[in-house]
C-alpha cells in the first residue's frame, strides 16, 4: 500500500479507525512518533493528542503492533 496519497490514507485509516490503542503520557510522544515511523507505514497508524491529561492516544490497524508498541514504551508511561 505504498504511495497512497494522502487523500487515501485519510480515508484508508477510517475504515479501520479506532483500532487497537495505546494510551502514551505526552512526554514520550516523540519516542512514540519515532518508533511508529520507523516500524509502519504511514496508513497502519495514527495519534490522537490530548486525549487525556498528559496523555495522547495511538491508534493501531493491528492489534500485534499496537501490543509491541506498548511493549517498547512499557515503564516509561503512566497508563
Amino acid at each position: 500500500m505504498q504511495n497512497m496519497t494522502p487523500q487515501e490514507v485519510f480515508e484508508y485509516k477510517q475504515r479501520w479507525k479506532p483500532g487497537h490503542t495505546v494510551r502514551l503520557h505526552s512526554d514520550l510522544v516523540d519516542r512514540g512518533k519515532t518508533w511508529c515511523r520507523r516500524q509502519l507505514e504511514r496508513h497502519q497508524w495514527s495519534m490522537t493528542e490530548w486525549t487525556d491529561v498528559y496523555e495522547h492516544t495511538f491508534h493501531f490497524e493491528n492489534e500485534t503492533v499496537a501490543q509491541n508498541f506498548k511493549m517498547e514504551m512499557q515503564g516509561n508511561d503512566n497508563q
